[in-house]
């Protein structure tokens, strides 16, 4: 009897263990992942814009016993806009990873360690698309993304607006970080998630 009891709260546990937190990356669409693909230089006479101090990137990471919010305070990007039309354009955003922040100082600096983003040794991680497709009143994306060292090309659905004085661009996406060779796992008891949340808001002005 004692034996038996002992084995239903092991697998009450596990089942907790297994069920926890829901992620916030399952409600996004998923980023499909290949190889990274040829970046063709730009044809050229388009419109430079730069990103604006109000652009946002975070995301949201989750583990078995909770989420964390997060996201980055320095990067930069440029946009060059093509007879006002998103698909001859072209995007670049370079980002600071020492930047990084979250809703918990601790974690924060944990992420920055060689267990996540290591900064360390990878200071800057970039995007740059490849093609942008109309998709409805969407937009598929599509870019070489390096991060961590590790270069692969993604693509996700996002909302552009471009007009003559700001474009703006808005997505909700989820990533694999084990794609990247982030993978450290976390506590035994508090398993961190594959599955990372990404956001952004971004703003583009002429010459900003």
């Amino acid at each position: 009897m004692h034996r038996f009891a002992s084995l239903t709260l092991a697998m009450l546990m596990l089942l907790a263990l297994t069920a926890g937190c829901s992620n916030p990356a399952d409600d996004a669409p998923d980023a499909a992942v290949t190889e990274p693909a040829a970046v063709e230089t730009p044809a050229g006479g388009g419109t430079a814009f730069a990103l604006t101090p109000e652009s946002k990137i975070e995301f949201v990471g989750a583990k078995v016993t909770g989420t964390h919010d997060g996201g980055f305070n320095a990067f930069t990007g440029s946009i060059d806009l093509v007879d006002g039309e998103p698909t001859k354009s072209t995007v670049m955003i370079e980002i600071d990873t020492d930047s990084i922040w979250s809703d918990d100082d601790k974690l924060t600096g944990h992420l920055k360690s060689d267990d996540f983003f290591d900064v360390a040794n990878f200071p800057t991680s970039t995007f740059t698309s490849t093609s942008i497709v109309a998709d409805g009143e969407l937009y598929q994306v599509t870019g070489n993304l390096d991060l961590h060292g590790v270069t692969k090309s993604i693509t996700f659905p996002a909302t552009i607006q471009a007009a003559p004085d700001q474009v703006t661009a808005q997505a909700e996406f989820s990533i694999k970080r084990f794609d990247f060779g982030i993978e450290y796992k976390g506590m035994a008891d508090n398993l961190i998630r594959d599955e990372v949340l990404i956001r952004f808001d971004l703003m583009a002005k002429p010459g900003a």
